[in-house]
């Protein structure tokens, strides 16, 4: 969020807080200040079938599995899935302005019935999700790739393939360079792994001489989208799926910048540790491949192209 745009923004989020998320998004790109996506701190939502397109309630519970889990998870009956649903389609808010939605949703939503747990996601900061696991969620489930530095800070368990992508205005006009961005402005989301990528791309620009980039890191992808589109920032680096939906709902004001690159596993966060929790997750989202909901749920997003075959635990071995 830019400085000097915080009233402007508060107000509008109460007249936009009641559009369907997917036109809230559409309006964020087209030049509309804000959607209150970040002003409800604790968001839940019952194993019922929303907005979304992909219906979770033909996931049945496994005893097997969900007896793997600790007591500290299943003793309140519910599953709590920290997320910042600013990142569509991976994670949203659904029509009521309130319930996360999104292929990442549709996932925790789907392990949680395996589990047969009530589904609990509760809206924050992306910053501030990792160190609250554990906590204030049971798990992390907003776009979390597997980048080494996080290592010790959770335990990863993967269940996707992302890449990066950098998105400029409709027709380049400033003619950038994926492989050269020194001395351009670059939008990005904070706490990211796009984040860590951009700031190394300007340790190169710094090395070589050259210009260093603007980094401009937000708390909100929307925002960061959206100052692409006004020209407040040259490009933006995201998940490949979500560069993606944002050129899509821009109304043709964006464009992909070069090829996605570095192809990472996203995962779900467990508490640094908890390894009781991160196998009986593994399990779950290993049930979920094998018996085909999880190709029906990247089905429905459009993402699959990001299936993985088997869930693995803290392996890097594929991280570029």
């Amino acid at each position: 969020m830019m400085r000097g745009d915080v009233n402007m923004q508060h107000d509008m989020r109460k007249v936009l807080k009641r559009m369907t998320a997917g036109v809230c998004v559409g309006a964020m790109l087209l030049g509309v200040s804000a959607c209150g996506t970040k002003d409800e701190a604790d968001v839940a939502a019952d194993n019922q079938k929303s907005n979304a397109a992909f219906d979770v309630a033909q996931v049945k519970k496994d005893d097997r599995i969900a007896a793997m889990l600790p007591k500290s998870i299943t003793e309140d009956n519910k599953f709590t899935v920290g997320v910042s649903p600013d990142y569509a389609p991976a994670e949203f808010l659904d029509t009521d302005g309130k319930t996360p939605i999104g292929y990442d949703m549709d996932m925790a939503k789907a392990v949680a019935a395996v589990f047969g747990l009530k589904f609990s996601p509760t809206a924050a900061e992306f910053d501030s999700i990792l160190p609250s696991i554990g906590s204030k969620f049971d798990v992390g489930v907003s776009g979390f790739t597997m980048d080494p530095a996080r290592k010790d800070v959770g335990e990863f368990v993967s269940f996707l393939n992302v890449g990066a992508s950098f998105v400029v205005r409709k027709g380049n006009p400033k003619k950038l360079d994926a492989k050269n961005l020194c001395g351009h402005g670059v939008a990005v989301q904070t706490g990211t792994v796009h984040e860590t990528t951009v700031k190394k791309f300007n340790d190169e620009c710094v090395a070589a001489g050259k210009k260093p980039i603007d980094i401009q890191s937000m708390k909100d992808q929307t925002v960061v989208a959206t100052n692409v589109v006004s020209g407040k920032a040259d490009a933006f680096c995201a998940d490949s799926p979500v560069a993606g939906y944002a050129i899509k709902q821009s109304g043709d004001k964006l464009e992909p910048l070069g090829k996605a690159f570095n192809m990472t596993p996203e995962a779900v966060v467990v508490k640094k540790g908890d390894m009781q929790t991160a196998k009986a997750v593994q399990a779950a989202v290993q049930k979920l491949i094998d018996d085909g909901t999880y190709a029906k749920i990247l089905k429905t997003w459009g993402n699959e192209s990001g299936a993985i075959t088997k869930s693995e635990i803290n392996d890097y071995s594929s991280v570029q």
